[in-house]
């Protein structure tokens, strides 16, 4: 990494004024003379570089400056002084926070390093990004026993240069028997994997997933001195889950460190013992799956055309059961209600899997949990699946409803059952759109008034949550129709419970990965909303510039236009609507008499502002307010950020104008 011209003064500035406070010079020539004394004849007095370095390295010298330069700030005191300074190379805007673990001499650690990359042939002939470029960037996520680790971004290249490591604690979900040292059979017995995602960033800051993977670290444990080294290759995603993406270098280590080690015969032994067990598992379960869906096109010959849903496939072409994509997730501190957690999964985004070629198929690919959330979106199943987990932790009784939209587009979206009976249906994808379900009855006469649905959704072929799957064997699948009584096998066809739990249970094969929490957002609001209203107020001068319009901001009118963003937001969380009256209010004390005020709210769940602006112009009501021509014309804009769990955000912008009408 190079520095500006200034810098790099500066910093030689400072490592010479550290060698005169040590006198490494006057030690330096001790030595050097010493060096020619001792080991040099006095007819070949001629001495190399290589020899003196040598000389004072085995006196201590050169390890006694390295220790009193110290580079690392503080970063409390660093924030009482003087905000970071941006880094000459945007790969990571955030300065590196150097946290002390505190690691308990009584429990049994897993320190696992990833020491570099390499045979990432797509990026072969990427070029050195130079300083200051921003360049694409790889961040490796983990997961592992309910702990999660995210590594520092790297730029893409053939060999990546990762270099991070992570403490992963064995015992975190349970202390074992009081404060007893796990051993190595008891670590044998824990299966759970390390979860691997690889998430590649590009330049605009758009997330794709490059690889997920799981790690069975429990080799280590057989290890010589505890410590091995293994070389994941890491396979693509969805279409491409046979190509190789790279391989990573990584490192295991116990710590304490092992009294005795496992023979490689027993870990060998247990590992395929589990492979055996999952297998024969999942060949069971298929075999009812089977027998299941024999006898529910028994009942009519039309439900072979009905979205019975029973397996899907995994970002690894791996198929799973899909009860297995649903389990109760509780969100902690992070979410308070059911509707907030509604809210918090539609502000993530929703992008379909990538489909190389044409044909207008969709790609099948339900993800993992871990891959959706550090993806930071994925497809409508992925956010119904998450939006079930989150109200099933709630406490209410949740399912996942796979269905049709309008033209027979295949959909997927939440069900809750209320204890009096109501259904309500839960759009993953708005957040705020919740419909009361009233069926028709189609034997009412026809005058009969019937109630009109008001939900976008038109055949519904199956439900499923973590411990149930119903098909649908009305004689209609029109949703409009249905009627949700579960416990009518006439109407839903149950699977058994047994033979889901015994597949799709936490722990109940290797095959079904574990859930991970969900995080803290990572966003300042405050930072992020005044950066991005800075550079929209940048971008519509300098439209207007082009357009020979001035442009004269009135900070009053965008400082009132705060109250009306956060009245839209928290009519999107609760879908109740406050604070108009005293905002209308506002705005008629700010505007003199004879002027007109034009204001534009627009949402959207990304923090590019150029990206926003472009969205903007393209809708005519606002280019009227950014281009906006008259007498006293005075332009606003506000930007209020609203960060969630998993630094997901709601952003709300507001332009607005008031000029003096002329007629």
């Amino acid at each position: 990494m190079s520095l500006p011209p200034e810098k790099a003064s500066e910093l030689k500035q400072i490592i010479h004024q550290q060698l005169l406070k040590m006198d490494v010079h006057g030690r330096i020539r001790e030595v050097l003379a010493e060096t020619i004394r001792e080991e040099l004849a006095p007819e070949h007095q001629q001495l190399s570089t290589e020899d003196l370095i040598r000389a004072l390295r085995q006196r201590g010298i050169i390890d006694d400056v390295m220790k009193e330069l110290k580079f690392v700030t503080d970063v409390n005191e660093m924030g009482k002084t003087s905000a970071p300074k941006p880094s000459t190379h945007f790969v990571d805007r955030e300065p590196p926070v150097l946290k002390k673990t505190n690691i308990d001499p009584t429990r049994r650690y897993l320190y696992l390093q990833v020491l570099g990359g390499k045979a990432f042939l797509e990026h072969l002939q990427e070029p050195e990004p130079l300083p200051g470029q921003i360049c694409s960037t790889f961040t490796l996520c983990l997961h592992f026993r309910n702990q999660r680790f995210r590594s520092k971004p790297v730029p893409c290249a053939c060999e990546p240069d990762f270099q991070d490591g992570f403490l992963l604690e064995i015992h975190k979900d349970s202390l074992g028997d009081g404060s007893k040292m796990v051993d190595a059979t008891t670590m044998l017995s824990i299966c759970d994997p390390v979860h691997m995602v690889l998430i590649k960033t590009d330049t605009f800051g758009e997330t794709t997933l490059a690889a997920s993977y799981f790690l069975e670290w429990r080799s280590v444990l057989a290890a010589e001195n505890g410590i091995t080294n293994v070389a994941v290759e890491l396979l693509g995603v969805g279409t491409e889950s046979k190509v190789s993406v790279g391989v990573l270098n990584i490192r295991l280590e116990m710590y304490p460190p092992l009294n005795k080690t496992l023979s490689s015969e027993i870990t060998s032994t247990q590992f395929t013992l589990e492979r055996q067990k999952t297998a024969e598992k999942e060949r069971l379960f298929l075999v009812y799956a089977k027998q299941w869906w024999r006898e529910y096109l028994q009942i009519r010959p039309t439900h072979n055309t009905r979205l019975v849903k029973i397996f899907a496939q995994d970002e690894n072409g791996v198929n799973r059961p899909v009860c297995s994509y649903v389990r109760p997730l509780r969100a902690g501190r992070l979410l308070d209600t059911p509707r907030q957690a509604a809210r918090f999964v539609s502000v993530l985004g929703h992008e379909r899997a990538p489909v190389i070629g044409g044909g207008g198929g969709k790609q099948e690919q339900w993800c993992t949990l871990l891959a959706f959330l550090c993806r930071n979106k994925g497809d409508c199943e992925d956010h119904a699946n998450l939006l079930c987990s989150l109200l099933l932790g709630f406490g209410l009784e949740a399912f996942v409803c796979v269905g049709t939209k309008a033209k027979g587009v295949p959909h997927t979206w939440v069900m809750t059952c209320g204890s009096d009976g109501t259904i309500t249906f839960w759009e993953s994808l708005t957040g705020h759109s919740r419909y009361i379900h009233r069926p028709i009855n189609p034997d009412d006469p026809p005058l009969a008034e019937q109630p009109k649905p008001l939900y976008p959704y038109r055949t519904i072929g199956c439900i499923f949550n973590h411990e149930k799957f119903f098909g649908n064997c009305q004689p209609s699948d029109a949703v409009e129709v249905c009627v949700f009584d579960l416990h009518d096998e006439s109407k839903w066809k149950p699977m058994s419970g047994e033979a889901i739990k015994s597949v799709c249970a936490p722990g109940a094969t290797s095959s079904v990965p574990p859930f991970p929490p969900l995080c803290a957002s990572t966003i300042d609001a405050a930072v992020t909303s005044n950066e991005m209203e800075v550079q929209l107020r940048i971008l519509v001068s300098e439209h207007r510039k082009d357009l020979g319009l001035s442009t004269v901001w009135d900070d009053q009118l965008s400082y009132l236009l705060s109250q009306a963003l956060a009245a839209y937001e928290l009519e999107r969380t609760t879908g109740v609507s406050a604070g108009n009256e005293e905002f209308q209010d506002a705005v008629r004390r700010a505007v003199p008499d004879g002027h007109t005020f034009k204001g534009f709210p627009i949402h959207f769940v990304h923090r590019n502002a150029r990206r926003v602006f472009a969205t903007c112009l393209r809708s005519p009501f606002c280019e009227e307010i950014i281009c906006c021509r008259g007498d006293q014309v005075r332009l606003a804009v506000r930007v209020r950020v609203f960060a969630y769990p998993e630094s997901a955000c709601a952003v709300w912008i507001m332009f607005a104008c008031k000029y003096r009408s002329v007629l």
